[in-house]
Order: structure tokens, then sequence, then C-alpha cells
């Protein structure tokens, strides 16, 4: 994603097709996201959507097969991103759904997936580097939905497999619901702290929650988690209307330090295994340093790119 502490970064080639973006332009972008990595100490990033332009667009096929095309900048790369023990991760965005009822929209999603894949195994990078979905919709109800996720999930390559990790969401996929068909499918599970306090079907405690999710991820695996806090911003509409309060999903600015602290000491540590944290927040870059700062003025030091929480 862009780094707001860098004035005027771009995360990838966002140009419009017309311009003819292309992953090797990327790539000179990310060669300023490494830099900005490396010289803060910071060592998880999740690469955007658009980090290879249109490559899986069904109506330009002059983008197709930037990844195959780009193998030896690729894994010099991840040269680079292995040698500074940067984890890189992925979020497909709403559109691409596994579990479509509509095939094109399935066969799209399986291809955002495929690629995905291909540029981390590109990059040589090791299962820390994963691709995190959500299960999808509900149509026909969830048992029919998880049907279609499994099927899906069924119609991947086995490198598209091995990198997918599932998410369950704050409106239709409880994790209660997202952990037999992740057990089905074969897949591990993201623990989302906000996602977990909107939809708790089960009424799982936050520590228990975690611990279910983490024990997914095989023993020699980094389970991740994401973290977040609900905005708390309320829109002002004029005299004639009340304040606007913001839904509770929405993330804020920053993290709260205080729930955070908490959560690190009482939910994540008694797991007793290394955890990657990835900090949602609008605030992006300058919502994680100014969290460390937080969290070191209050006991909890950084180390190699970590938060050391005794």
């Amino acid at each position: 994603m862009s780094v707001l502490s860098v004035p005027g970064h771009r995360s990838h080639d966002a140009r419009r097709h017309a311009n003819e973006p292309s992953l090797e332009v990327t790539l000179d972008h990310f060669a300023e996201t490494l830099d900005f990595l490396e010289a803060n100490d910071l060592r998880h990033y999740r690469i955007p959507d658009g980090f290879v332009p249109y490559g899986t667009h069904p109506d330009l096929p002059r983008f197709h097969g930037q990844v195959e095309r780009c193998a030896e900048a690729l894994a010099q790369v991840g040269e680079r991103v292995r040698a500074g023990g940067i984890r890189l991760g992925n979020h497909p965005g709403q559109y691409t759904v596994l579990n479509s009822e509509r095939e094109d929209v399935r066969d799209k999603a399986i291809a955002d997936l495929e690629q995905a894949a291909a540029l981390f195994d590109a990059m040589g990078l090791g299962p820390e580097a994963v691709v995190v979905l959500h299960v999808g919709g509900a149509a026909g109800g969830l048992e029919a939905a998880g049907d279609r996720f499994v099927a899906g999930a069924e119609l991947l390559s086995e490198a598209a497999r091995a990198r997918l990790v599932v998410e369950h969401d704050d409106r239709v996929w409880g994790l209660s619901d997202v952990l037999p068909v992740a057990e089905r499918a074969g897949l591990r599970v993201v623990f989302d702290n906000l996602h977990h306090f909107c939809l708790d079907r089960e009424g799982i405690p936050e520590r228990e929650a975690v611990a279910l999710a983490a024990a997914t991820w095989p023993a020699d695996h980094v389970p991740k988690v994401h973290v977040s806090s609900a905005r708390g911003h309320v829109e002002e509409r004029g005299a004639k209307l009340p304040p606007k309060l913001p839904p509770t999903s929405a993330h804020a600015d920053l993290i709260e330090p205080m729930g955070l602290l908490a959560f690190l000491r009482d939910s994540l540590h008694p797991i007793g295994r290394d955890i990657d944290v990835m900090v949602e927040a609008k605030a992006k870059d300058l919502a994680v340093l100014r969290l460390r700062d937080q969290l070191a003025a209050h006991g909890v030091p950084w180390v190699d790119g970590a938060a050391v929480v005794g």
C-alpha cells in the first residue's frame, strides 16, 4: 500500500490501461517501498491489488503474462525481500469472489489468486507470503455458499492453494462459520479483531478465538492476525440533521493503543509463538510508527522488526 510518510510515494503503476502501465514500473516503485521498510525496520507489507496492472483483465490480454516476462527482475526483488526478513502478503478486494454463483466471476477470482501465487513464487518467497481472501457471499445459505467456496478452492493449482488463507468478515461469515469451511478446504485462517467484534454468533471470547485461528497454521508457519480500531469520528450534517455515527466496522485512522496492548498481552502472548500482526488503519505506516512508539513507552520494545511482548 502507499507509504504516507513519503510524499508522492506510489505503491504500484496505477495508470489507466491506455497509458500502458506495467509490472516493470511497479517494481521501480516497489524498490522505494523497500527502501522505506528497511530504513524504518518494518518487516510486514501488504502489496496492493494492482501490483500487476490489469494482469488478469479478461478483456485486455496484452497485459497477461507479465509475471512470467518479469521473472528475472522478480527473482532479484525476492532476494532483497528475503535478505531483509520482510514478509509480504496480498488481500484481493471485494470483486475476487471464489464462491460466486456466476462462473465468470469465479473464474476471474481463480485467475487473480493464481497470479498472486505466481508473483510470490517468482520472488522465491516462503509460506509466510500469503493471499488473504474472504469466503464471499451467502447466496443460497451459508451451507451452499461454503460448498461453492470449497469447490472453487479445489479448482486452484496446488501452488495457489498453498498461498491461500481465509479470513472471517464483519457481516456474513463469522469465525465460527469460517473455521469448518477452511478445514474442509485445507486452508489456514486469519483472525481479525474488529471483524470478530462485529460478528460473533457463538460468543467466542477473543482469547479463545485467536487461539482457534492460530491452530489452523502448521507449527513451522507464522500465523497472521489483522488488528484495527473502530472509527470514532462523528460526522456533523448541519443544523437540520443529527450527527451521523460511523459504522462499527469502519477502520479508524490510528490504532487505539490501550486496547491493542491488552490484545497483545491477553490474547496473542498466551499462544506462545511468533505472530505477524497486520495493522489495518487509514493512516497506514503513520499509524504503525505511532503505535510502535506508544508500545515502547509501555514496556514493549521493538527488536528486529517485531514488538516483543513479555
